[in-house]
């Protein structure tokens, strides 16, 4: 299934199902056929993903540094990481809350 986040401020984003769940999940929300991140909960939502965008190298970083001083092959980097599906979506995000309007999805 296809998703599409919409804002006045910005072009659509579209996700697959897998990408969308994982998405809203990052952003500390569960995934529902329909939501709207509020203009005034933006900042936040921007913030959260941000942080789990880090948390996620964070853990490739130890994994490859424990694998190394473990004498092992380090862990493949995801094919794509967090940072690049989010990126469309935060920049969303970002200019939403420039314009102080809403994000919303399946509607």
């Amino acid at each position: 299934m296809l998703y599409k986040f919409k804002s006045k401020a910005g072009a659509d984003v579209l996700m697959l199902q897998a990408h969308f769940d994982q998405a809203l999940q990052a952003l500390g929300r569960e995934p529902a056929p329909q939501g709207i991140f509020q203009a005034a909960d933006l900042p936040a939502l921007i913030q959260t993903g941000e942080s789990a965008i880090q948390a996620e190298q964070d853990a490739h970083e130890r994994a490859k540094a424990e694998a190394q001083a473990e004498g092992r092959k380090p862990p493949p980097a995801p094919e794509v990481a967090l940072r690049q599906r989010l990126w469309p979506l935060l920049e969303l995000m970002r200019a939403a809350s420039s314009a102080h309007t809403d994000v919303v999805w399946g509607v």
